[in-house]
């Protein structure tokens, strides 16, 4: 199960990936905000990386305008690894690198035919289970 949220920047944004997710018969719960009038991010993001990290959500996806202060505020949550991505390499490589949980997006950055292949290549890479990548997550974690 996804969890998703946004603030009033990446509202729109987060309307069209929720479609999509329902297209793909994907299951998520919508932390917000829930309209485009003006809120903070952090109350979202941070909602979403708890609910993430209790383990309750396999992954998250969270959208601001930049995407900047979202991530930064998720990455605050112990056991959060959310990856700030405007690509498909760097989502696939989040993936199967750091084993990223939650994905970040700017609205204001990417475009929504873009964003939905980052977020399906995100959903769909798994981690590559490498001892390497292991051992570096475990000094994230530290």
């Amino acid at each position: 199960m996804i969890a998703i949220g946004s603030d009033h920047g990446g509202f729109a944004l987060k309307s069209e990936i929720i479609k999509h997710l329902e297209a793909r018969g994907l299951s998520y719960r919508d932390f917000g905000t829930y309209t485009e009038a003006s809120c903070d991010y952090p109350d979202f993001g941070r909602a979403v990386a708890k609910a993430v990290a209790s383990g309750e959500y396999e992954r998250g996806i969270i959208i601001c305008g930049t995407g900047i202060g979202i991530s930064i505020t998720a990455n605050k949550v112990r056991g959060i690894r959310a990856a700030l991505c405007g690509d498909c390499f760097s989502a696939e490589a989040c993936r199967e690198h750091n084993d990223a949980n939650i994905l970040a997006l700017g609205a204001r950055v990417i475009g929504p035919g873009l964003a939905l292949k980052i977020v399906d290549t995100f959903l769909d890479t798994p981690f590559s289970g490498d001892e390497r990548h292991v051992r570096r997550i475990s000094k994230i974690e530290e």
